[in-house]
């Protein structure tokens, strides 16, 4: 009787877990605690600093980091506190937030992201990546599947596959197995991600205006149906359908002082 009711416990906690929600109201399996989650985040973004050139220059990191300061600073209370942000010498166009609050920008993503606004853009989505926690539910479909067992032990260096942890953090694109968010939560990040600039004091308008320069510089994109991210166009679309939620976020913010000043 006693090991039925601890199956019985283990079971109903892992059904409550498993009934989480995303922050826009999309059905999750969690099964990893937000602990683990910062275990993890923390060692890849360790293993990054290890692996990808740190970019020194003042002006530069002080502007990527008023951005990002800006945007941590609007989170609810449980996400907020001090995020470290760091800028890679990385020519693609790029960026990520990872649990345990860690955000990384590529000096490539300058080419496209051409103002404060615009970068805000990138750094919210991904900062909505993570509080929409996409890293964990990708996790746990691979622990329901039967691939993902001791993954937090593989990231710390006590087994094989460590790529494949890295690229369900996000960052296989450095380690060979690449594993993109799939197109809900691309999607989710956008929403999540423009509100949260919006509320940051920065005008989600930009967010259209990135996106037709990634749709530039990107050539050939493969149609939608083809590809686990939204296209360009939709994306757009998407993204000025939210703007009616957005913009007034923006102007209440405005109005309350909220304007940061951040300049390369």
């Amino acid at each position: 009787m006693k090991i039925f009711k601890s199956v019985l416990a283990l079971a109903l906690a892992a059904g409550l877990v498993a009934c989480a929600e995303s922050p826009t109201g999309r059905r999750q399996v969690l099964l990893f605690s937000d602990g683990e989650m910062s275990q993890m985040g923390g060692a890849a973004f360790d293993e990054m600093k290890k692996k990808m050139t740190i970019n020194k220059d003042g002006a530069t990191n002080r502007y990527v980091s008023c951005i990002a300061d800006a945007i941590t600073a609007s989170l609810p209370s449980e996400w907020r506190g001090s995020w470290e942000v760091v800028v890679f010498e990385e020519a693609s166009a790029n960026a990520f937030a990872l649990p345990g609050k860690k955000i990384g920008v590529h000096t490539g993503i300058f080419a496209v992201a051409k103002n404060a606004d615009q970068l805000a853009t990138v750094i919210g989505h991904e900062v909505g990546h993570v509080l929409a926690h996409h890293s964990a539910e990708r996790m746990s479909v691979q622990s329901v599947a039967g691939t993902g067992t001791q993954l937090v032990g593989v990231l710390l260096g006590e087994g094989a596959g460590k790529e494949t942890v890295m690229g369900l953090l996000g960052l296989g694109t450095q380690y060979g197995v690449v594993l993109p968010y799939g197109r809900a939560q691309e999607s989710e990040a956008d929403i999540v991600g423009l509100d949260l600039m919006a509320k940051s004091g920065f005008n989600p308008e930009a967010s259209v205006s990135l996106w037709q320069n990634m749709s530039a510089v990107s050539g050939g994109q493969p149609p939608e149906f083809m590809s686990t991210h939204p296209s360009h166009a939709s994306r757009i679309k998407d993204l000025q359908r939210q703007l009616a939620t957005a913009t007034p976020l923006y102007q209440q913010a405005q109005a309350r002082g909220i304007k940061p000043v951040c300049k390369r």
